[in-house]
C-alpha cells in the first residue's frame, strides 16, 4: 500500500474510481484507428473531470484519447496510472506538451504487451489451466475453481498495484525525460509508429481486387490489369483510396461518415460495372 500513501483522500478516491473502470477498457472495441479508446476515456474521466475545471479543457483532453490504443489487460493500468499523472501535470503547467501525452501512452503499449502477452497468455494462463485440467480429469469440481483462482487472483493484484505504480513514478519519470531530452525523442518515434501503423493497417484492412481484362490482338490470353497494377506497386489502389480519403477528412473537413458512404457505394457501383 506505499503507492497511496503520498496520495491526498481525494486522489485516492479518483484512483479507486479509475481502477474499477479499467475493468471495461478491453470491452469497448470501435474499428481500427479507436481501438479500446471509448474504454480508455472511460477509465479516465474521474481524472479528466477532477483535474480540469473548464468544458473547453475537459473536451480537449478527452479528444486526446481517442486516438488508437491496445495493450495487455492488467499491465495496461501502468500506462494509464502514468497517464493520469501526466494529465494531472498539464493541469498544472501551462507549458506542458499535451502531446507527449499521446507519445508514453504509443510507445509504451508494445513493449507491456510484450510482457503481458508473455507472462499472462504464455505462462500464468497455461499453469493455471494445467493445473485445473489436471483436477478436472479426476472428476473434481474444483478445477474451474482452481483455475480461475490461480489465473485472476495474480492478475486483480497485478492490475491493482500497476495503476498506482504508474501513477506514483509519473512526476519524476516526466521530469527525468524532459531533462534528458527524452521527451522530444519518444513524441518523433511515436509520430513514426503511427505512420507505421497506419501503413500496415492500409495494407491489411484495404483490399482492391479488379478482374478486369483487356483482349490483346494476336494474343491468346486476355491481359489481366490487376497483374499490371501489381506490378507497378503492390496495394496501389488501396493505397490510394486511403490517401483521398485522410486528404478529404484532414483538409477538406468532409465527414467521416460522408467518406465511408462514398466508398461503399464507389464498391457497389464497381461491383455491379464488372470491375472488381
Amino acid at each position: 500500500m506505499k503507492y497511496t500513501q503520498n496520495l491526498s483522500p481525494d486522489e485516492r478516491k479518483m484512483m479507486r474510481s479509475v481502477f474499477w473502470r479499467s475493468w471495461t477498457m478491453n470491452a469497448s472495441r470501435t474499428g481500427a484507428t479507436q481501438y479500446h479508446a471509448l474504454g480508455v476515456i472511460y477509465t479516465l474521466l474521474p481524472v479528466i473531470n477532477k483535474f480540469y475545471k473548464t468544458k473547453e479543457d475537459r473536451a480537449e483532453a478527452i479528444v486526446r484519447h481517442t486516438t488508437w490504443f491496445n495493450a495487455t489487460m492488467h499491465i495496461n493500468n501502468f500506462i494509464m496510472g502514468l497517464v493520469a499523472s501526466m494529465e494531472k501535470k498539464n493541469s498544472e503547467d501551462p507549458d506542458f506538451d499535451t502531446s507527449s501525452i499521446t507519445a508514453v501512452k504509443a510507445s509504451l503499449m508494445g513493449p507491456l504487451s510484450g510482457i503481458g502477452d508473455s507472462f499472462f497468455w504464455g505462462i500464468l494462463r497455461v499453469v493455471a489451466a494445467g493445473i485445473g485440467i489436471s483436477l478436472a480429469s479426476t472428476g473434481s469440481p474444483l478445477g474451474a475453481i482452481v483455475f480461475l483462482l490461480l489465473y485472476n487472483i495474480p492478475a486483480f493484484i497485478i492490475h491493482y498495484y500497476a495503476l498506482y505504480g504508474g501513477y506514483s513514478v509519473g512526476a519524476n519519470f516526466i521530469e527525468r525525460m524532459y531533462e534528458s531530452g527524452g521527451m522530444k525523442i519518444l513524441t518523433k518515434v511515436s509520430s513514426i509508429l503511427g505512420l507505421m501503423m497506419m501503413g500496415s493497417m492500409t495494407a491489411s484492412n484495404v483490399k482492391f481486387q479488379t478482374i478486369l481484362q483487356v483482349s490483346v490482338k494476336g494474343s491468346k490470353e486476355a491481359m489481366k490489369i490487376q497483374t499490371y497494377l501489381d506490378q507497378l506497386f503492390i496495394g496501389i489502389v488501396p493505397l490510394a483510396v486511403t490517401l483521398v480519403s485522410f486528404w478529404l477528412i484532414r483538409n477538406k473537413k468532409v465527414n467521416v461518415n460522408w467518406v465511408m458512404l462514398g466508398i461503399m457505394i464507389l464498391g457497389i457501383i464497381l461491383g455491379m460495372c464488372g470491375i472488381c
